[in-house]
């Protein structure tokens, strides 16, 4: 038992035997002995009143220090020495049992209140009433307002915005009513309950009726109440009625600024948050840090980066750049216009930042391409056990899904769910991703399956990743699946949907899907559908077909566009349309080098040298820069890179000697001298045949030949679409081996298994 807080007044004198009775009977030991709750019948009246007050003293005591069951244990001691318990200390008891919620000791230190009192005063019973409110056992609550005999305005107060608060609104109505009846006027508070409670548009006429209310009983002038209107429209979706209310305020408050701007920021409309913003600060309001956070995220949504500065200006002559709440919504704002940077220095001035100030800082590095470094500072912050959040995990999930990092994507997923820091659905969604992008479809498909509702986003992801290791049948078998659950599929899950037709030859379902759209889902195309549905042309050789969409969709066709029927049309060999499409791509992105090595590779086809020369000389005078082809693979845990020509690897022989044992499969007809994008512009000389050994894809592929056992399938990543000889060296390898082999390129998955590939030849 605790002692007592305050040290002993005047110890009075106790004979020996007063103080052999004492120590023997008390069970306190931490408790001087004078306090016992044992008297000696020598023991004067002022004594007992002393010893009265001490033990209401540690009764409130023990109460403010949360320690429930030892009060109950004093309280059964002081019940048994006849001690009364004073109503300010059951009010002490009653309040710490709400705050700790511990409905057990509530009702017992209630049942000693019955017990012992017949008539509790109203501001005791009060006490009680809120204490059982606060523990949510509103079955206990109604019981004591129920037996009340007088009921007065707090006690109304306190259980109406107990059962709103408590989202019970039809209840809180009907006492609201009630109260009304039993002729007690409600005071500011019992509205602002009720207000606060009605949180989505299903409760606007319900708080139309409390404001007309309010206007009746002529307090709709309070500036507290006039708040509260207005955030409860914001919430309700009515923003017209909440900027009626607020341009007739007296005292516009920040509450009620930010409010308004946030319901904006909600509606997606942040040039009317700037305005407010403009506003707020011409007419000399108090700006804090939530009100830079709403304005810095508009700045985003509209792409105002100059403003954006400005107010960060404005947020350093305040003070405010080294507080949090400031901070990291700077940094989020430079991140998401692409200055990392920016972010970086702006999260170096942060002065203690939190968890959330780092996911702003890893999500800037992963939109921003950096992905080494997401992984980076997440490891770090894993290893100084700071602090992490399910954001931060996301954004991990991404950047691994970007990498193709499938062994730090697992291990992130297990600290995540040890942690319980998995985001539910967006989270999930991600890891979905992650595994489908990391080759392991199956994995994928066990973190959807154990999602318990999945939304759209969910399906998209797991339809997707079926998508792009070509498993038509399957992705198109969930989507249906989708639809049966009732969810309505969004303008990407639609994305998905049509690069599977076309990555499968689909076409007539990919022109029923598209058609679908707006018909039966009104969605409106946009220029990534149709750029689908032209590529699913392209690739099946309906080229006509394809510059037939071209010239007739509703919306002007971008360079994707005309790059896919390009494709097509050096697949499928038409010059004459593969001109007219190469003129239009370069002309909307004339720094395009994969369309120049495909129109190059259509001149040479047709051995029209002159041309491809010129196609040649012009990417030279462009000063064009292809991207470095690099192939990756994973053994026991370190990944291998491998550039094209490379001869840098440790076991260089060893894997160009293995690629020679499959030299046969990369001899190519005399009629197909091809640029790749992973060749050097030199690479139609007679060195050729040489060079086309030497690619990234090949050498990986050889490394996991001599690095991993035969039972075990070969998974390699690349940058860059895979060339046609790599993809006949892939099918040769698996024939001649027995191996199964996945190659995740720029656009798909390839599984290779027995000679054959999963794209069927069609990528």
């Amino acid at each position: 038992m605790a002692g007592l807080p305050l040290p002993p007044p005047n110890r009075p004198q106790l004979s020996t035997g007063d103080q052999t009775s004492s120590s023997n009977s008390a069970k306190f030991a931490q408790i001087p002995s004078w306090v016992s709750l044992k008297r000696s019948s020598s023991a004067v009246k002022t004594e007992k009143t002393q010893q009265g007050k001490l033990e209401n003293l540690h009764l409130v005591s023990l109460s403010k220090q949360g320690k429930l069951k030892e009060a109950y244990d004093f309280l059964k001691e002081m019940d048994d020495s006849g001690v009364s318990v004073t109503l300010h200390t059951y009010q002490f008891l009653f309040e710490t049992c709400g705050k700790l919620r511990s409905l057990a000791d509530a009702r017992s230190i209630h049942d000693r209140l019955r017990r012992t009192s017949k008539n509790p005063s109203g501001s005791l019973e009060n006490s009680l009433l809120r204490m059982y409110c606060d523990c949510r056992s509103f079955t206990d609550a109604q019981k004591v307002f129920d037996e009340m005999l007088v009921k007065n305005l707090v006690s109304w107060v306190i259980v109406i915005s107990a059962y709103a608060q408590n989202g019970e609104l039809s209840k809180a109505i009907k006492l609201f009513s009630d109260m009304q009846a039993s002729g007690i006027r409600p005071n500011s508070a019992v509205y602002i309950s009720l207000l606060q409670s009605c949180l989505d548009p299903s409760f606007l006429e319900l708080g139309k009726q409390i404001h007309s209310h309010l206007i009746r009983a002529q307090l709709n002038s309070n500036t507290t109440l006039e708040t509260a209107i207005c955030n409860m429209y914001v919430k309700c979706g009515w923003l017209e009625g909440a900027k009626l209310v607020f341009d007739g305020m007296n005292d516009q408050n920040a509450v009620a600024w930010t409010g308004l701007m946030v319901g904006y920021t909600q509606a997606k409309k942040p040039e009317i948050v700037l305005k407010l913003f403009t506003r707020m600060v011409m007419e000399g309001f108090e700006l804090d840090e939530f009100v830079f956070s709403i304005v810095l995220k508009a700045c985003c949504e509209l792409e105002d980066w100059d403003l954006g500065r400005q107010i960060h200006s404005h947020i350093v002559k305040l003070g405010l750049e080294s507080d949090v709440p400031v901070g990291t919504p700077l940094v989020d704002f430079y991140a998401k216009c692409g200055n990392i940077n920016s972010a970086c220095q702006s999260f170096g001035r942060i002065s203690e930042p939190n968890d959330v100030s780092w996911s702003a800082l890893i999500s800037g590095f992963s939109q921003s391409g950096r992905l080494e470094d997401c992984i980076k500072i997440f490891a770090s912050l894993k290893s100084n056990g700071m602090d992490l959040n399910s954001f931060i995990y996301t954004s991990v999930f991404q950047a691994c899904a970007a990498l193709a990092d499938l062994n730090t994507g697992s291990q992130a997923h297990g600290d995540a769910i040890k942690r319980g820091l998995v985001s539910y659905l967006y989270g999930e969604s991600a890891m979905v991703t992650m595994y489908s992008k990391c080759g392991r479809l199956d994995y994928a498909r066990r973190a959807f399956e154990s999602i318990d509702d999945p939304d759209v986003v969910a399906w998209t992801a797991i339809i997707s990743g079926y998508a792009y290791h070509g498993n038509a049948a399957e992705a198109l078998g969930l989507f249906r699946r989708m639809q049966s659950y009732g969810v309505r599929p969004n303008a990407v899950t639609f994305i998905s949907v049509l690069t599977s037709c076309s990555h499968s030859g689909l076409v007539a379902e990919a022109k029923q899907y598209l058609d679908s759209m707006s018909r039966y889902y009104g969605i409106d195309p946009t220029i990534d559908h149709y750029d689908c549905m032209i590529d699913a042309y392209s690739r099946a050789g309906l080229l006509q077909d394809a510059y037939e969409l071209i010239n007739s969709m509703p919306l002007k066709p971008d360079a994707m566009s005309w790059k896919s029927l390009l494709g097509g049309c050096w697949v499928h060999r038409d010059l004459k349309l593969g001109k007219i499409a190469a003129e239009n791509l370069f002309r909307l992105n004339p720094d395009d080098t994969a369309g120049y090595i495909l129109l190059f590779n259509l001149y040479s086809a047709f051995g029209e040298w002159e041309e491809a020369a010129r196609v040649r000389k012009l990417m030279v005078e462009r000063d064009l820069k292809k991207e470095i082809s690099c192939s990756w693979i994973s053994v026991k845990g370190k990944v291998n890179r491998f550039v094209v020509g490379d001869r840098h690897h440790l076991q260089t022989e060893a894997i160009y000697s293995k690629i020679k044992e499959f030299e046969e499969c990369s001899v190519l007809d005399s009629q197909s001298r091809i640029l790749n994008e992973e060749d050097e512009f030199s690479g139609i000389l007679p060195e050729r045949q040489e060079q086309l050994l030497d690619h990234s894809e090949k050498l990986a592929i050889a490394f996991g030949l001599i690095s991993t056992d035969e039972n075990t399938p070969i998974m390699v990543f690349k940058n860059l679409r895979a060339c046609r000889d790599c993809h006949e060296f892939g099918k040769k390898v698996s024939m001649v081996t027995g191996r199964r082999i996945v190659v995740r390129d720029s656009t798909r998955f390839h599984h290779f298994e027995s000679g054959k590939c999963s794209c069927n030849d069609y990528w």
